[in-house]
């Protein structure tokens, strides 16, 4: 094993481990919630309701909290109208809390950070993953570190992958404006990206005020939104590169107890549907009241007004399931808010895009149909986690 795989090694192991808490009824090692998300926050930063997001701070990283995560999903088509769904996400996750870390050494670490990245067109699926570290004191005014983030003017990286602002003046919201590079070579031919996206509407901020509870017993994260990207560029894939346009949604969040212990993993659903309007919504299998599922969500106008979807507010019902990498897995879904009149059928139409990554969970692309006529409403990604 020559010293890149046996670092790369190190780290996947320090991740997990990372992500592994203890229950005090479960058995030694066994994660508390999905992938340790619901390990009890200790002495780091907790998420909780009347913490004011601020911009452009909030863009950055959140050292003192255990989880943090920068995740796109874009729905995109080529010039010949065939779609294709791109994803790309920075993981970041606190070895140590505040008090604990150690001195800053070219050796020291107390952030881990994982990258995602996949392209998806019919039935091919390609996922990649990189893994690195760093101290939380670092400098990253120079990007000098082999991961970070950084919040003005905004960068996101992990080696050559990064996320960041393609807006020069430092007054301006360098958020508004992004480039999105990534690429990996593999012997398909390689895949990759060179995405330019530009906001056409606000930022979102979901729950209240911006943490989004995710349980009956209160916890959560901070989580704010930018649905409204739209996006050129082009896509490789096995070896052949595509111009692309589309649409994209950005997800921003951080924690330090996500999930209640007992909640084994989620259904999260983002669209664009076809009048303007945008829907995040999600299940989290257990944690709510006597014991059933939570569920939360935003209604968000194509002004950007956000409105909090109650648990009792969001209908999820999944309706049939397809095998992915061996797991059964549900990509019909009925999902219905009364309270704004929607009732969707949402379906994906691959089942194979499974991110078989050390924390493993799917990921891909959904298309909405009226349940009635089958006309096509929207589109979006569907992420499930736990199964």
């Amino acid at each position: 094993m020559n010293v890149t795989k046996r670092v790369a090694t190190i780290l996947v192991l320090l991740w997990v481990a990372g992500c592994e808490g203890e229950r005090s009824d479960s058995g030694p090692g066994e994660p508390a919630g999905f992938a340790g998300l619901g390990e009890e926050a200790g002495d780091f930063a907790q998420a909780h309701a009347g913490i004011e997001l601020r911009f452009p701070e909030d863009h950055g990283a959140h050292p003192d909290y255990r989880i943090e995560w920068w995740y796109l999903t874009a729905n995109l088509e080529d010039e010949q109208g065939e779609p294709l769904g791109v994803q790309w996400t920075l993981f970041r996750q606190a070895v140590t809390p505040p008090e604990a870390r150690p001195e800053p050494t070219p050796w020291a670490a107390d952030q881990l950070w994982m990258a995602h990245m996949a392209v998806s067109r019919g039935e091919t699926h390609r996922v990649a993953e990189r893994f690195a570290r760093s101290h939380s004191a670092d400098e990253r005014n120079d990007r000098g570190g082999q991961a970070g983030v950084q919040a003005q003017p905004f960068q996101a990286w992990i080696d050559d992958w990064q996320l960041a602002s393609r807006v020069e003046a430092p007054e301006a919201d360098t958020f508004e404006r992004l480039t999105l590079t990534s690429h990996h070579a593999d012997e398909q031919g390689g895949f990759g990206y060179d995405l330019r996206l530009a906001a056409d509407g606000p930022l979102v901020r979901h729950g209240e005020n911006g943490f989004s509870q995710k349980s009956a017993d209160g916890q959560g994260s901070m989580y704010y939104s930018q649905p409204f990207w739209h996006i050129e560029g082009s896509v490789t894939l096995d070896g052949e590169t595509r111009a692309v346009s589309g649409r994209g949604w950005l997800d921003r969040e951080w924690s330090s107890q996500l999930l209640g212990p007992e909640q084994r993993g989620w259904d999260w659903f983002s669209l664009h549907l076809a009048d303007g309007h945008k829907l995040m919504a999600f299940q989290l299998r257990g944690g709510g009241e006597d014991g059933g599922d939570y569920r939360s969500g935003s209604w968000i106008t194509p002004r950007g007004d956000a409105t909090a979807l109650a648990p009792d507010e969001l209908r999820m019902t999944p309706l049939d399931t397809r095998e992915a990498t061996g797991r059964e897995v549900p990509i019909r879904w009925r999902l219905e808010v009364p309270r704004v009149d929607l009732d969707l059928i949402v379906e994906a139409p691959h089942a194979e895009r499974w991110m078989d990554t050390s924390v493993p969970y799917w990921e891909g692309e959904v298309i909405a149909f009226d349940p009635a006529s089958g006309e096509a409403l929207g589109e979006g990604y569907l992420e499930m986690t736990g199964y």
